[in-house]
């Protein structure tokens, strides 16, 4: 594509819309099913239960270390899903671009994406690209849209909470949040820190293995540990006491949050 950013009229519904199609979005998605192009994906799924999640995702800056906004898109979505006890199966993806958003951008956050989805087994099935004039959007905003298969067994929920239950943290908190602040604000520290954006497909294994054992999974994002937390406590009708000495904070993080005044 000869375009060095995206135009108003990638998004007019005809030949440039088409291009951008093929050249950006298809030609890194690539698959059986987003390959028919039909007005929306046709799939086999299991049967049984489905889980559902939507999402939709904004941020500054569009690239971050250890991540951008198309990793994050899929990660997201992909991890509500696991957090529901579903094995992540398919994914649409919806793109709102500002005009004069550069092309080399565009295709590095849809070729983030198709890696992304790959190493989690998730296929991208379908989507829908809108263009809008300079100054109605940050550059890009991407809603994604997963559907997952729950085995049989698997139940989690908060109602199943019971006394003396255990919070098991599966990472560092504020990895990801020190990240994108340090870009924000122009900050500096003597140790790097990675955003720890990943899509934890894994923990799929672990719920085979362990699932009956396992009463709730949460995602905690936006908000953080204490936001995920107190959403528990007041869905399942129960306290949780938490000892601040026990969550992981690399000393990154904690010297940061000192040194900026946050707890």
């Amino acid at each position: 594509m000869k375009d060095e950013r995206v135009l108003l009229a990638h998004g007019s519904g005809g030949l440039m819309s088409q291009r951008l199609i093929d050249e950006v979005f298809k030609k890194a998605w690539s698959n059986e099913i987003l390959d028919n192009m039909l007005d929306g994906a046709v799939v086999e799924v299991p049967s049984g239960r489905l889980a559902m999640s939507t999402d939709s995702f904004v941020i500054t800056p569009l690239f971050f270390p250890g991540g951008d906004i198309g990793k994050l898109a899929v990660c997201g979505t992909v991890n509500d899903l696991v957090a529901c006890g579903a094995r992540p199966l398919y994914l649409s993806v919806a793109f709102i671009i500002e005009e004069g958003l550069s092309m080399a951008q565009l295709r590095s956050i849809v070729e983030s994406m198709a890696e992304t989805a790959g190493e989690a087994g998730v296929k991208l099935i379908t989507g829908d690209t809108k263009v809008v004039e300079k100054g109605s959007a940050d550059r890009v905003f991407i809603n994604t849209t997963g559907i997952g298969f729950i085995p049989e067994g698997i139940d989690f929920r908060p109602g199943r909470i019971e006394p003396g239950d255990k919070i098991i943290v599966t990472g560092q908190v504020g990895d990801h949040g020190l990240a994108i602040l340090s870009q924000r604000e122009g900050l500096s520290f003597s140790t790097p820190t990675l955003s720890d954006c990943a899509a934890l497909y894994q923990l799929g294994e672990i719920a085979d293995k362990y699932g009956n054992s396992i009463r709730c999974m949460r995602d905690p994002t936006r908000g953080g540990l204490a936001t995920v937390l107190n959403e528990i406590a007041g869905q399942a009708q129960i306290g949780i006491r938490v000892r601040e000495t026990d969550i992981p904070v690399s000393s990154v993080v904690r010297g940061a949050c000192d040194m900026l005044g946050m707890d």
